[in-house]
């Protein structure tokens, strides 16, 4: 059958010979890998969608950790005050990160990206799918970064923010020079854990259009109608991103033992 203007016999026709000799399925498979990365330069098509996928990535983690701060130092705050002495402007912010916590938390993502691309921005051009993604999962991140924030800010021993207060310091001053600094290094391998799982949740945008890596391989597919050796490939593709975060943490977290211990 041919496929976009190419098929196996006319690719074959004008192979080399010791690909001519080799068994019908390794005939299969090399042309299958020729159509999927070699013919009309289809290897670009999963670079582009890579470079998508790193911006989505890089842009909504830095969205989701800023909204999770916010979000947990709000909480722990509102949690921290005494009885009888309760902020009731506090007390209805706190109200507010409960409900968004509830309900991010509470729906899949794939149904979250489904209302934000469709319902709410409802995006036209490549530009605007790629905001309402950046949004959709920093939002959708932000709710499990605030839960991992809360519990590293509760980590910290009470004492600390009392010599904080000690030394003149706000609850605020105190929460930035001293309680901040001292949970990010107990939530850093969480944060990693997030991070990882963002960057496999990116695949999920191709609902709303988005040309990342996985729309592209989709795209291949729709060309070729094979679909083994493209959505193969970015299986491996992923993995491979995963393998390669998962290294560079492991090795920023030794680092920082190191200096621990210094």
């Amino acid at each position: 059958m041919p496929v976009m203007g190419i098929n196996l016999e006319s690719w074959l026709a004008a192979a080399p010979a010791w690909i001519q000799s080799l068994p019908d399925g390794l005939q299969e498979l090399l042309f299958q890998l020729y159509q999927t990365f070699i013919y009309q330069d289809r290897w670009t098509w999963f670079t582009d969608g890579l470079k998508v996928t790193f911006i989505t990535t890089i842009c909504a983690l830095l969205l989701g950790v800023v909204l999770g701060l916010i979000v947990a130092i709000i909480r722990t705050a509102h949690d921290s005050q005494r009885t009888g002495k309760r902020n009731p402007v506090l007390g209805v912010v706190n109200f507010l990160c409960t409900v968004y916590l509830t309900v991010i938390r509470g729906t899949p993502m794939m149904v979250q990206l489904l209302v934000m691309g469709f319902v709410i921005m409802q995006p036209r051009e490549q530009h605007e799918a790629l905001i309402c993604g950046i949004i959709t999962l920093g939002i959708n991140s932000g709710a499990y970064v605030a839960e991992i924030a809360r519990s590293g800010l509760m980590s910290i021993s009470a004492g600390q923010m009392e010599a904080g207060r000690s030394l003149g310091l706000n609850y605020w001053q105190t929460m930035r020079y001293i309680i901040i600094p001292q949970a990010v290094k107990n939530i850093l391998p969480a944060l990693g854990n997030e991070m990882i799982t963002l960057l496999k949740d990116t695949s999920l945008v191709s609902v709303i259009a988005l040309r990342d890596v996985t729309q592209q391989a989709k795209n291949i597919v729709a060309n070729t109608f094979n679909a083994t050796v493209p959505y193969i490939s970015l299986a491996l593709i992923y993995l491979v991103l995963v393998l390669i975060l998962t290294k560079l943490l492991g090795i920023f977290e030794r680092r920082l033992r190191a200096s621990d211990r210094r």
